[in-house]
């Protein structure tokens, strides 16, 4: 079996973190790194958080590459208000143990993908689109050689989660997005519309605990915490789980339905900053640019999920 080669872009984030161990559980996917960003926190916790959750996958051969620590062209927003201080927030982890490594993210991923044959690695955005962009801009040689981005971003008919028009990773760094969006690359867009229909319910996290290891206590108690929030926000019965959608749709895109449509990303409004301006219904004729995902099969994503998660 050829195993698809990987490059996950990560801010952990509890939700990121699950993202990471279903990918590191899933044989058909080969991660070549893994590398962080500032988003939901800090670069300093973003690495750190990444080189816990390798190590819980007992992972530590998996490299961590540290990226940007600023957005393009703002100041960094982030997200301790959801995913608590760490970003890590709930149940106690030790400290790493496995290095950091000595290059920077983006001289990784340009590096990786140059000695790499064409189409040959997927990039795995599951924050703010900072490391990619930099990398597009600095080495704009690989962007024809890149197979695919399938990323956590945006929001048509969910609108925004951060302000009242944008999604947080978007809204984050909106330049880096729309130098993602032009990129000209094929794009699968994980965004609100669809993550908003995978949600930890009571029955789904117990799932994760019941699973009697360590690697589902955590997912179950790390769930736990980050529900809080959208729970009381949008009176659900559970949270929305983001980030593993990137990695579902890589295993399983039958989960998944959506429209190859045109996305822009708004850069100028103070009002609207960051929104992903979704062509959904084809009311333009700008060329579609992006697979806009709008629904997906829950029970399915939960059952591939917990089955991935058990055999860590």
């Amino acid at each position: 079996m050829s195993r698809r080669k990987i490059i996950i872009d990560t801010d952990p984030g509890q939700d990121d973190a699950v993202a990471i161990l279903l990918a590191l559980a899933s044989p058909e996917l080969d991660v070549l790194g893994v590398t962080a960003v500032a988003g939901n926190v800090p670069l300093p916790l973003t690495e750190r958080n990444a080189r816990i959750v390798c190590e819980l996958a007992e992972r530590p051969d998996v490299k961590v590459f540290a990226g940007c620590d600023a957005p393009l062209e703002r100041a960094l927003v982030t997200a301790e208000h959801v995913h608590g201080k760490t970003g890590l927030d709930g149940p106690q982890l030790p400290d790493p143990v496995m290095p950091l490594e000595a290059q920077h993210a983006v001289d990784f991923i340009i590096e990786t993908v140059r000695a790499e044959p064409n189409d040959a690695v997927t990039l795995c955005p599951l924050g703010p689109l900072t490391n990619i962009a930099t990398a597009f801009q600095r080495a704009p040689d690989i962007i024809e050689k890149v197979a695919e981005i399938v990323l956590m971003g945006g929001a048509y008919f969910q609108v925004g989660n951060i302000t009242p028009a944008a999604e947080f990773n978007i809204y984050v760094d909106p330049k880096a997005a729309d130098i993602v969006f032009k990129s000209g690359i094929d794009i699968v867009v994980m965004g609100l519309d669809v993550t908003h229909k995978a949600l930890t319910t009571r029955p789904r996290v117990e799932a994760f605990r019941n699973l009697g290891t360590e690697p589902g206590r955590m997912v179950a108690e790390w769930t736990d915490f980050f529900e809080r929030f959208d729970k009381e926000k949008y009176g659900s019965a559970g949270a929305p789980l983001h980030d593993p959608c990137v990695i579902a749709y890589l295993l399983k895109p039958e989960l998944f339905t959506g429209r190859h449509i045109n996305v822009e990303i708004e850069t100028q409004s103070e009002l609207t900053m960051g929104m992903t301006v979704a062509d959904w219904w084809g009311v333009t004729d700008r060329a579609p640019n992006a697979m806009f995902i709008g629904d997906i099969d829950a029970d399915g994503f939960f059952a591939l999920l917990t089955e991935r998660i058990a055999r860590l």
